[in-house]
């Protein structure tokens, strides 16, 4: 068995089965839908600059959140840093990041960055996935990288139900 297949199995079979047919048809209104007052989501200034709302650590217990703050969180938080500072040149950061201000800006970003880390992944073998993940992972530096790689998955699976269910629910709120 090779572990780096079992882990990329794993990532593909929610992501192209699970995760991606849920996204069809997303529109801007259900990516920002606020369920509740007071959610975090993604915001747009005047200037056209985009934030998202955010706060180290959260708040307990922790604001409800879009849509948008889902799949901007996957999207750039999940994959987009780590396969930037695992796979890439470092450069993206969450104060240069880009969020994704549209449904159609997210999805572009998710298969960009969730493909970036997959084509980072798919490069490892077995005793690069037993190596520490290093100073990028701040104190899980010591973790080993298979580590990293189920923990992305297991984001990706958790932020993928949390958007299916915010887009029953948007669909069933009349």
């Amino acid at each position: 068995m090779r572990w780096r297949d079992e882990l990329l199995f794993q990532l593909d079979l929610h992501w192209d089965q699970q995760f991606l047919p849920r996204l069809e048809g997303l529109t801007d209104d259900e990516y920002f839908w606020e369920p509740v007052p007071n959610c975090w989501t993604v915001r747009t200034g005047e200037d056209g600059s985009t934030t998202i709302d955010w706060q180290h650590p959260p708040p307990d217990p922790p604001p409800v959140t879009t849509i948008a703050w889902r799949l901007a969180h996957v999207a750039v938080l999940v994959f987009g840093l780590r396969a930037s500072n695992h796979f890439g040149d470092g450069s993206l950061t969450i104060t240069s990041a880009r969020w994704p201000a549209s449904a159609d800006e997210a999805l572009a970003a998710l298969q960009h960055h969730q493909r970036a880390w997959r084509d980072g992944v798919a490069g490892l073998d077995d005793d690069q996935l037993q190596q520490p993940a290093g100073p990028a992972e701040g104190p899980y530096a010591d973790h080993s990288m298979a580590t990293l790689v189920l923990h992305l998955n297991r984001e990706a699976i958790h932020h993928g139900a949390e958007v299916a269910l915010l887009r029953d629910l948007y669909r069933a709120r009349n």
